[in-house]
C-alpha cells in the first residue's frame, strides 16, 4: 500500500506523463489500474482533483510578478506545510531561474492542497516538477527540475 496522494501523482508521472505511454482513455480504467497498484480510492480521487486544480491554476494564474529584490514572506500556515529546508529549496529554485514568481506561487498553492501536515522535501520537488510541466514556456526549467528530482546529487567538481 502506498502512503499518500503524492505517491499517486508520482506513479502517474512516471507511467504516463513522460509522453511515451498514453493513459487509458476511460478514467474508470485508470482508477482500476491505480487501485490494483495499491492506491486507495480516496487517494486516487484526491490526486485527480489535485491535478484538475493544477491545470486550472496554470491556465489562469492569479499571481503577479514581483519587483526585483523583493522576498517572499510565508504565512504561518505555509510554514507549517513547508519547513525551513523546503522554503530554502523554493528560494534556491527561484534564484537559479527554475521557478519564476508565478510558478513559485502555484507550487505553494499545490503544496497547501496536500492533506498531509508537513510536506517532505522530496514531495515538494515533485510538486515543483508537476507545476513546471503544466506551465507553457517553462520547458527548460522543467528539464532542470527533472534532473534535480532524478539525480539529486550535485555533479562532482574536478
Amino acid at each position: 500500500m502506498f502512503e499518500n496522494m503524492v505517491d499517486v501523482l508520482i506513479y502517474l508521472y512516471e507511467n504516463y506523463m513522460d509522453g511515451e505511454v498514453r493513459p487509458p482513455s476511460d478514467q474508470g480504467e485508470l482508477e482500476d489500474e491505480l487501485t490494483q497498484a495499491g492506491f486507495t480510492p480516496s487517494e486516487i480521487e484526491k490526486a485527480f482533483r489535485w491535478l484538475d486544480e493544477l491545470a486550472e491554476g496554470a491556465e489562469r494564474p492569479h499571481y503577479h510578478d514581483h519587483a526585483i529584490g523583493s522576498i517572499r514572506v510565508y504565512s504561518p500556515l505555509e510554514c507549517r506545510k513547508l519547513d525551513v529546508d523546503a522554503r530554502g529549496l523554493l528560494l534556491f529554485l527561484e534564484q537559479t531561474g527554475i521557478l519564476d514568481p508565478v510558478s513559485r506561487e502555484l507550487v505553494i498553492d499545490r503544496v497547501l492542497a496536500i492533506d498531509d501536515g508537513l510536506v517532505s522535501l522530496d514531495e515538494v520537488k515533485w510538486v515543483v516538477l508537476l507545476v513546471l510541466m503544466n506551465r507553457p514556456g517553462r520547458e527548460d526549467a522543467f528539464s532542470q527540475m527533472e534532473e534535480l528530482v532524478y539525480n539529486p546529487e550535485p555533479p562532482a567538481l574536478h
